[in-house]
């Protein structure tokens, strides 16, 4: 797995690679820029992701993580915001995630039991009932696509043989990751998941760590709402 790892991350801070931006956006690196480019060659292709806005702690790196699960590990830190997949020798890949109220709700230890590329998402009862104009059309199920909310890929989890209904997946709103947003699980930037789903077979475990201390809002953003939710469904 070595080879792939460090081609795909980055390993140690990188010199930024300084660009003319507008104040309030972030100097990025060419590895970063790479990392977040379109792939062309997917069933949808996928655009670009603009990451010029996003705190580079987002970002996929591998970082030090010291823990006592085994490598290949899924653990998913809601409160701070980041997904690891450990790795040996003490350290992990990091990826930025956006929560949403669906992914606060959920704790514990699961199974990823299947995984979907360009994944079906199917509106719940309560969202047509609210909105039967924005979500009735979807009924009977939103097919894989650039403007599906599950993004390119999706990882189901299971405990003890159930659907848990929590999954981890990417996103068409990369502006979220990082934040609370109002809908869905755990949601990764679109590069990102098709990264982590490449990186994990069935049976991986995962461990999702809420212990209700989410880190300080960004002073930009609006707390979750309670009228919005969906089920990730394929």
């Amino acid at each position: 797995m070595t080879p792939l790892f460090l081609a795909a991350c980055v390993s140690q801070r990188q010199q930024p690679f300084e660009v003319q931006q507008p104040p309030g956006r972030y100097p990025i690196s060419p590895e970063y820029l790479e990392m977040y480019g379109e792939k062309p060659n997917e069933k949808f292709p996928l655009p670009e992701t603009d990451i010029s806005e996003v705190n580079p702690k987002f970002l996929r790196q591998v970082v030090d993580y010291r823990t006592s699960e085994h490598p290949g590990t899924i653990v998913v830190d809601t409160d701070n915001r980041f997904l690891y997949l450990v790795q040996p020798g003490g350290r992990a890949i990091r990826y930025g995630i956006g929560v949403g109220k669906q992914g606060m709700s959920w704790r514990g230890r699961a199974t990823v039991q299947r995984k979907a590329e360009w994944p079906r998402w199917t509106p719940t009862p309560d969202m047509i009932r609210r909105d039967p104009k924005k979500n009735g059309p979807w009924a009977g199920g939103m097919q894989g696509g650039l403007d599906n909310p599950l993004g390119p890929r999706a990882l189901y989890l299971y405990q003890n043989g159930r659907d848990t209904m929590y999954r981890i997946h990417g996103t068409s709103e990369p502006w979220s990751i990082g934040k609370s947003v109002s809908s869905g699980c755990i949601r990764l930037f679109n590069q990102d998941i098709i990264d982590l789903y490449g990186r994990v077979p069935t049976g991986t475990n995962v461990l999702v760590l809420n212990r209700g201390t989410l880190q300080r809002m960004d002073a930009d953003e609006a707390p979750p709402t309670d009228d919005d939710d969906y089920t990730p469904t394929y």
